[in-house]
């Protein structure tokens, strides 16, 4: 009788025990979940519920208090924060998607080859094509319009350099926007030789161009964003900076996060132009569980490789040029003026030494009196000795570590042994900001965020060159440089309440690895994907 009795108590036991467990959406057991919390801690389960981390610790903290149909036993794998491209053209790179890829090209006939094949494929009244870059070919001069005028005489075509400020186009597509030796080229500039346009256009006077390329319908507009997305869920990103949006894609974005068709995060920047401004100001700030608009998006100057950027002295392989700002002082301080007295956040395209000067100096003259405003120098590539501590006043610097490793081929010819030194300074500039954020400019370097990982500790590119790193003082630890991609970009998007970090009540946005990137050999970084993606507790990949 008692041996019953006491059989009935403790099934009774179970019974209140099983009872009293709280049913969530999905339990995570087995892992080393690298919670990058204010300690860098780390656990072994977690349950979600709603999509939000409900509970995160061990396995039996987790087993014994919450049940789910929905439990995943990691068997040992390794858990992140979802990653988060702190700058990148997410939009850009799905259209990128519907175009001629030429990345990688090692010569203007391996141009035409992938053009050829892509007018095979889709037969289109007008090529645009995107990726080359000239440092990568035998001969690193630009080319010409001659060989697309051999092979393409009667079609418009139009390429655009990998890092967006250059672009090589036809007599056609010179012919249709009216371009002539008698061009004006403010802002830029377009190549004559012999009298005639070469084909090759620098920054501003590309927008004469780009108004003759036939507007994307909505359904490649749609197919761009959705096919990116799925890009994005392969390489463990969940949320995107989108650096410079028209409003007509940011309400698409947001229609369709809406609609449930797209769900990755994106912290977009409006492109900075006084129309959107007066817009958005009006708006103000819009928020949902998956997009952000908060911040503007404005341009400094070029890029370093086009010879573009902004230089205080004149470039070493150049003596007679020195880049130029892509618009006058006034109209950039004129611009931050209107966003310092809105609650907007500021985020400005800078690589040349003289271009982040001014725009330095502007954000503290306009910022002065203002907390916490988080305004951030986008690239922020080339820097003097001096202005390095503007970055104490609040000022986020937010990089992208691949272009150190492109770069480095070429870009101490363009600067000069004493320029590099303070050229893609990443250590220094966390060192007096406090973060970094971190990101990779894609499609101007690849989508892969670790390669990004890589670079920022190894400063070594996917061919794992040099022997001994690029400028190694500059280095950032793996722990470091996984803030930069995980709380410190959220951070730098005021979004360090919500996620990049795996802690209770922050969005359950992680990715799961079989290796562990905070102890892999660093050979074997790049090699990394993870195995599944997850975005609020729903499976992504």
């Amino acid at each position: 009788m008692k041996r019953y009795i006491l059989i009935i108590a403790l099934f009774s036991l179970v019974s209140c025990l099983k009872k009293n467990k709280n049913t969530v959406d999905l339990i995570i057991t087995d892992a080393t979940i690298y919670k990058v919390d204010k300690t860098f801690g780390t656990a072994t389960a977690m349950a979600v519920s709603d999509g939000k981390i409900l509970k995160i610790g061990s396995n039996e903290e987790i087993t014994n208090s919450y049940e789910s149909k929905n439990t995943v036993d990691c068997k040992g794998k390794f858990i992140y924060p979802g990653l988060i491209d702190a700058h990148c053209h997410y939009y850009g790179f799905g259209l990128s998607l519907q175009e001629v890829d030429l990345r990688g090209t090692r010569s203007m006939k391996e141009i035409i080859t992938r053009i050829k094949t892509f007018q095979k494929e889709k037969n289109p009244d007008f090529i645009v094509g995107n990726g080359w870059d000239q440092n990568d070919w035998e001969v690193k001069k630009y080319p010409t319009k001659a060989d697309l005028d051999a092979e393409f005489p009667n079609i418009p075509v139009v390429l655009n350099r990998v890092d967006g400020h250059a672009i090589l186009v036809n007599s056609k597509a010179l012919q249709l926007a009216g371009i002539t030796k008698d061009t004006k080229a403010a802002g830029g500039q377009i190549e004559i030789a012999n009298g005639e346009p070469t084909g090759i256009l620098v920054d501003n006077p590309m927008e004469l161009i780009f108004k003759i390329i036939p507007k994307p319908t909505r359904k490649i507009q749609i197919a761009a964003l959705l096919d990116a997305e799925k890009v994005m869920y392969d390489y463990g990103l969940t949320t995107v900076n989108d650096a410079g949006l028209d409003p007509d894609i940011i309400y698409l974005m947001d229609s369709l996060q809406k609609a449930k068709l797209m769900k990755l995060n994106v912290y977009a920047m409006v492109t900075a132009n006084q129309k959107n401004i007066d817009l958005f100001l009006k708006k103000g700030i819009y928020k949902t569980d998956n997009l952000n608009v908060r911040s503007f998006k404005m341009y400094g100057d070029g890029a370093l490789g086009s010879r573009g950027a902004c230089m205080h002295k004149p470039y070493s392989d150049k003596p007679k040029q020195f880049g130029e700002l892509l618009s006058p002082i006034s109209e950039l301080k004129s611009i931050a003026k209107q966003i310092a007295a809105s609650p907007f956040q500021l985020n400005s395209h800078a690589i040349g030494d003289s271009a982040n000067t001014v725009l330095l100096k502007i954000y503290k003259e306009v910022l002065a009196g203002k907390k916490d405003r988080r305004w951030k120098i986008e690239h922020a590539q080339v820097l003097r000795e001096e202005d390095f501590d503007y970055f104490k006043f609040g000022i986020i610097p937010s990089v992208q570590p691949t272009h150190a490793t492109s770069d480095m081929y070429w870009a101490s010819e363009r600067l000069g042994k004493e320029r590099i030194k303070n050229a893609y300074a990443y250590k220094k500039l966390l060192q007096k900001a406090g973060i970094i954020a971190l990101g990779t400019d894609f499609p101007v370097e690849e989508v892969n965020p670790m390669l990004t990982f890589h670079a920022a500790v190894a400063r070594k590119d996917s061919k794992n060159y040099p022997k001994g790193g690029f400028q190694m003082e500059n280095a950032l630890t793996r722990q470091e440089t996984l803030k930069g991609m995980t709380i410190w970009a959220a951070y730098s998007n005021f979004e360090e309440k919500e996620k990049g970090s795996l802690e209770v009540g922050k969005w359950a946005d992680f990715v799961i690895y079989n290796q562990d990137l905070m102890k892999i050999d660093e050979g074997k970084i790049i090699k990394m994907k993870p195995v599944s993606t997850y975005l609020k507790g729903d499976r992504v990949k």
